[in-house]
């Protein structure tokens, strides 16, 4: 299918990530039936871990693996990722079915999982070439997504099966996680990172409650019907979801969320079209959360502010492996000014009160 419906490309020299005969020959053994023939391309899009589409005994597939070279355990955790893709097909519709999984590195060097392809449009910072949308589809759009994330903190994790994460406490360890995180991948003495930190742990709330949390959700994230786009199919990319505090889940989204009027930091790290006309803002965000949820009124700003502390530690370790010599890629080269932005804008939501218009 042409038109906006997401696309791989081919497979190019650099993509040593998947070898089509290894494959083939395993899939062989793992399906039951014979793969003569395996075509492979890539979804280009990221900077975590690899995503190829795979065409294979009459079916398409999506296979998970790390980035060659990368040996972080905990981040790039295949048999992690595709049990909870597992588990979650067990209760909700709206995520890819898990097909294999795969822990021995002879195959392709690293562990990996495949995932029935869900076919559908994906908006990342532009709208696909062919879809029109208007106003009136963002507005819909946008309060579908909130609606969706609603509906992932409302799962029965106890039906599904799926003992992740210690909800007890959650809070507190992920301030002082991401903080030692940035502290390991740190690089230059920027104030504001440290303000920024301490003044997260000064002022951390109490614990919400607890849920099933995606931990990356954001609209590129996201496949849509391509018969009625402003329709969630399914939800992607949950190497990070556990269970813990819902709101923090939504202060990640919210990081995510940049609107027309912000501010050049926010606008240079843009991964999605929340800037569109007809999309809710932050504040609208927040607000349609706490009407799907029931939720009694809170401050986001916290919320808000360790959304935008995560991203800059993670842009700080994406930096990082180019400070060393890890990468050349020259985005990789620029992370140290998301840093930098994104402290700045942390604190003037924390200075002025709010999550929207913080354009200076």
């Amino acid at each position: 299918m042409s038109g906006p419906v997401d696309s791989p490309r081919p497979l190019g020299e650099g993509d040593a990530g998947l070898d089509p005969e290894r494959l083939a020959a395993w899939l062989t053994d793992e399906l039951g039936q014979d793969v003569d023939v395996l075509e492979a391309e890539r979804f280009a899009r990221g900077f975590s871990n690899l995503t190829y589409l795979v065409r294979a005994a009459g079916r398409e597939m999506v296979l998970r693996r790390p980035p060659v070279g990368v040996k972080i355990a905990s981040a790039h955790d295949m048999a992690r990722e595709f049990r909870i893709v597992q588990a979650v097909g067990r209760v909700w519709d709206k995520v890819p079915r898990a097909v294999a999984l795969c822990e021995d590195d002879a195959v392709l060097g690293a562990p990996f999982y495949l995932m029935e392809r869900v076919r559908g449009i994906i908006l990342r910072d532009r709208v696909p070439e062919g879809l029109a949308l208007g106003e009136a589809d963002f507005a819909a759009l946008s309060r579908n997504a909130v609606d969706v994330l609603a509906e992932i903190h409302g799962l029965d994790t106890e039906a599904a099966g799926l003992e992740i994460g210690h909800p007890e406490g959650y809070v507190r360890r992920q301030v002082a996680g991401w903080t030692g995180r940035y502290l390991k991948a740190k690089t230059d003495e920027i104030a504001d990172v440290e303000r920024l930190a301490a003044w997260l742990e000064e002022h951390r709330p109490d614990e919400s409650g607890a849920g099933l949390i995606h931990n990356d959700f954001k609209y590129d994230n996201l496949v849509l019907d391509p018969a009625a786009p402003t329709r969630v199919i399914a939800v992607l990319d949950w190497e990070m979801a556990t269970r813990g505090d819902p709101l923090l889940d939504l202060g990640s989204s919210l990081a995510y969320w940049v609107e027309a009027d912000d501010p050049p930091e926010l606008q240079a790290l843009r991964f999605c079209v929340t800037d569109q006309p007809g999309n809710l803002t932050r504040e609208g965000v927040v607000e349609r959360y706490r009407e799907v949820t029931g939720r009694a009124p809170f401050d986001p700003v916290w919320y808000y502010a360790y959304g935008l502390f995560k991203l800059l530690v993670v842009a700080q370790q994406l930096y990082v492996r180019h400070v060393r010599g890890l990468t050349r890629e020259p985005r990789y080269a620029r992370m140290i000014d998301a840093v930098r932005g994104l402290a700045a804008v942390a604190l003037r939501a924390i200075g002025w009160g709010r999550i929207g218009a913080l354009s200076s």
